[in-house]
């Protein structure tokens, strides 16, 4: 029997859905990135070349909140490190070879990896990935530079409230990866770490470990559900 074509695939399907929903925060991150002072070429540089959305909005809510480029810097490469624990289940999970291992770690972000993890073949969890990541990216830029141009008519940044803002938009494109039953717990541990570090941390990073401890959970979760699914794989082969 002939193999579906990829276009009609769920994973496809899936990936596609998930790339289009993901790329509309790309609207706000763009605004908000130019009313914090970046230029309309450093907003779309930052999307192209860091391409992850957490440690975007991480980045210019520090620099919205009066914190200096180190911490922004620094922010932002604590929440990308979960990309590392991912890469390492793609690279299990779909197998690129070659020059596209270079291309899946550019692409392996939250959205690809718990695509393809979801995915019940290697056939799908390689089309679940690519799509997702693929369409991620090309939605997430060209959305970053509409954004941004409608961002530079926004006036004062701070009539505008950006650094929640920028907060309130990174937590909006976490929570919905949150299963329901667990999302409770995670805010409670969640809003204890804020709590610890609102009278230590300089502005913007109380909210960035917040949003740290939120990411590490996700990241723990994928990776056991990755384990899980190899594990009955495994098993199915060895019958």
């Amino acid at each position: 029997m002939p193999a579906v074509p990829w276009t009609r695939t769920q994973a496809f399907k899936t990936g596609a859905t998930i790339a289009v929903a993901t790329g509309l925060y790309a609207i706000s991150f763009g605004a908000l990135s130019v009313t914090a002072g970046l230029s309309l070429a450093q907003t779309a540089v930052l999307s192209v070349v860091l391409f992850s959305g957490g440690s975007q909005f991480a980045f210019i809510g520090v620099i919205a909140g009066g914190g200096a480029g180190a911490s922004a810097f620094g922010a932002s490469a604590l929440l990308g490190l979960r990309n590392a624990v991912y890469g390492m289940q793609m690279n299990a999970l779909v197998g690129p070879k070659g020059w596209r291992r270079f291309l899946a770690a550019h692409l392996t972000i939250d959205e690809s990896a718990a695509t393809a993890a979801a995915q019940p073949t290697p056939r799908e969890r390689s089309i679940g990935f690519w799509v997702a990541g693929g369409g991620v990216w090309i939605f997430w830029n060209a959305l970053t530079i509409l954004g941004a141009l409608l961002g530079s008519r926004l006036g004062d940044p701070s009539a505008w409230g950006l650094d929640g803002a920028a907060c309130a938009a990174f937590l909006g494109l976490l929570w919905p990866r949150l299963k329901q039953r667990d999302a409770a717990a995670v805010a409670a541990v969640a809003a204890l770490a804020t709590a610890v570090a609102v009278p230590l941390a300089p502005p913007g990073i109380p909210i960035i470990i917040a949003a740290a401890v939120a990411a590490g959970v996700g990241a723990w979760k994928t990776r056991g559900a990755s384990a899980e699914r190899l594990s009955a794989e495994d098993q199915e082969a060895g019958r």
